[in-house]
């Protein structure tokens, strides 16, 4: 017996000392004053050049790595290399290799740097933020220069880190009472010239180069390797001492290019799938797809977003084009996250943009969600039955009083998972529940990409286009159906303001005049921030709209018999503790007065007509009651 228990013991201390070493795959560079030794995993001997400068002159030394592993190779430099810069050569072209953690301006070179003096004053006492349940979260997508490059900002670091660092900005976000941010691209991304501070560039960012670097586009001087990572730190500490999480866009699914590309010119087809005559697949549409199902590639994301994780205290993660990668790698993030800090919060798009070569069954997309528990996906289910398909920008649903889009708004509200009321034979897109618990949702009916809702609105609501109280009617009454799903809400920044983005469908690479947020709408539309301020605070005072377990859901969430172009539902019997007995919300998509049947009883009306006021803005008899044309009513008994 004991002889079988010191066996097992072994196995389990040779598995623990594999794991830990695989968590070192990619330390390419170990910085100390004395010393740095520089490892790559790579097919061929690769030569290391050193470099003084981040960009030009020749390399002062080149050093032919030794093999130290399988398809690994390593050499040392003594001395005090901090302040110079690196890159790698096996023949198909320099690189940083690919998980540089500094870079120079452009991030051709890597840098060697020392990452404890990158921390800002009191870094050491920041922390991620924890969370009762994803369900309480309230996510605000943003891109950098969005929302701070207009001259209507009065923000003093325009498209840059240090905004979200200013009063103004932090006192914009707690008063609308969002709590977590998800920004944009904001690793080191191929499409913006460093170089070129002064000239107005704009992209996205998906378009990566290097992961494990802030972009120093986002920085006031991308050629001091230190300064991005210290402001963006700096960013960081700012909203965690505002009481707001930082969610990381991240986009491991494609690169900017493969030939010229780090993954490439180290290991080359050891990061992207390939179709069976040889060429790269190309399930991103973006020209190529990783493979996550591969070693190296898995490994990649595994230890990337820990590092963001642990070096920047980042809380989350949105993973683009998640359907690209496989099921298997999705649930050893989750896994390995959760090890290090269970409320990290996870979520992405339950799709690919092309067909991958890997098979579908096996991948994270939307339909297979059950199978990656503690991971989310964006609903396009409740977004399309709200505004109109994707697919064609005039096309309307129950915001333009199109009836046949109930079925679909019911699933998004009871968070996509099984109710006993939602009828999945009847839902646009899930014809069967996809989310195990309503915390597997995100809830939206916009974000950055494709039209902006006002833009949505005006192109598929002809009314809309050309009265404003109609367009904002609408507006407020697709955000309610949003906030008030048993799903994770999510907003596009500047929706708060009635942004538009002129009619641009996709705008990644449009100029600031069509993505800048206009600040003045705060003055000439007051009630529509009022009103998604009012919506967030009754969501976030509320626990029935956040019941964040299905069994709950199920327990609480009752649908009420209604007509076309009307969902009506009821959070009954003081539903997660909640201090009011029953809470009726309905939403009616049609121009015209809707009637709705309640229980006998008095009601305190808390929404109606675009106005939010949990004190109460009147009471109202049960029976037959009357819903004004797009509009929402809310109440309590």
């Amino acid at each position: 017996m004991k002889k079988k228990h010191y066996i097992a013991a072994a196995i389990l201390a040779l598995l623990l000392s594999q794991n830990i070493a695989a968590q070192k795959t990619f330390n390419e560079v170990s910085y100390s004053p004395k010393a740095t030794t520089f490892k790559l995993n790579a097919p061929s001997k690769p030569t290391l050049r050193l470099y003084d400068a981040g960009r030009g002159g020749k390399a002062y030394k080149k050093i032919k790595m030794q093999q130290s592993g399988e398809n690994v190779w390593t050499t040392t430099v003594s001395g005090d290399l901090q302040g110079k810069f690196y890159t790698f050569d096996i023949g198909k072209g320099e690189t940083p290799g690919v998980f540089a953690k500094a870079v120079g301006m452009n991030g051709g070179r890597g840098a060697v740097i020392d990452m404890k003096s990158t921390n800002p004053t009191g870094w050491e006492s920041d922390q991620r933020l924890t969370t009762k349940s994803p369900a309480d979260l309230v996510i605000y997508e943003m891109h950098h220069r969005d929302f701070s490059i207009d001259a209507s900002s009065g923000l003093v670091h325009k498209g840059k880190f240090l905004a979200l660092t200013e009063k103004k900005a932090i006192d914009h976000l707690t008063s609308l009472g969002i709590n977590a941010v998800h920004i944009l691209p904001s690793y080191d991304y191929a499409s913006v010239d460093e170089s070129k501070p002064d000239v107005p560039q704009y992209n996205w960012g998906y378009d990566p180069l290097n992961y494990n670097v802030p972009e120093g586009s986002y920085s006031y001087d991308a050629g001091v390797p230190a300064r991005r990572i210290n402001e963006f730190k700096q960013m960081v500490q700012a909203l965690h001492k505002a009481g707001i999480r930082v969610i990381l866009d991240v986009v491991y699914n494609h690169t900017f290019n493969v030939e010229g590309g780090n993954f490439h010119r180290t290991f080359p087809k050891a990061y992207y799938r390939y179709k069976t005559d040889g060429t790269v697949s190309d399930g991103s549409a973006c020209g190529n797809e990783t493979a996550s199902d591969k070693p190296l590639m898995r490994q990649f994301m595994l230890e990337s977003m820990k590092y963001w994780v642990e070096e920047y205290h980042i809380d989350g993660f949105r993973v683009d084009l998640m359907g690209i990668h496989d099921i298997e790698t999705m649930n050893l993030i989750r896994k390995e996250l959760s090890a290090i800090d269970p409320n990290i919060f996870i979520y992405g798009e339950g799709w690919s943009a092309g067909t991958c070569a890997y098979p579908v069954e096996k991948l994270a997309m939307k339909a297979n969600m059950k199978q990656i528990p503690g991971v989310a996906a964006f609903s396009d289910d409740i977004r399309d039955a709200l505004r109109g398909p994707f697919s064609d920008d005039k096309q309307t649903a129950f915001l333009g009083g199109l009836p046949g889009h109930e079925e679909s708004i019911k699933a998004g509200i009871a968070g996509m998972i099984a109710h006993p009321q939602v009828d999945y034979s009847k839902v646009n897109y899930s014809k069967e529940p996809y989310a195990l618990e309503p915390t597997q949702m995100i809830s939206y009916v916009s974000c950055h990409d494709d039209m902006c809702l006002v833009d949505r609105l005006k192109a598929s609501v002809p009314e809309a286009a050309y009265d404003m109280d109609e367009l904002i009617r609408l507006d407020l009454l697709a955000q309610t159906a949003v906030f008030t799903s048993q799903g994770v809400p999510f907003m596009l920044s500047g929706e708060e303001m009635l942004r538009d983005k002129k009619g641009v469908h996709n705008s990644f690479n449009s100029p600031d005049e069509i993505n800048r947020l206009d600040w003045n709408n705060l003055q000439t539309y007051p009630q529509v921030f009022d009103y998604y301020k009012g919506l967030i605070h009754l969501r976030k005072n509320h626990p029935a709209f956040r019941l964040g377990s299905a069994e709950l859901v199920r327990k609480h969430l009752e649908f009420l018999p209604t007509q076309d172009c009307i969902v009506g539902f009821r959070l009954k019997n003081n539903a997660g503790g909640d201090k009011w007995k029953n809470i009726y919300v309905i939403l009616n998509g049609s121009r015209d007065f809707k009637t709705v049947n309640l229980p006998m009883g008095k009601y305190t009306i808390v929404g109606s007509n675009g106005v939010i006021n949990e004190a109460g803005l009147g009471e109202m008899e049960g029976g037959e009651v009357m819903v004004d044309g797009q509009s929402a009513l809310i109440l309590h008994d």
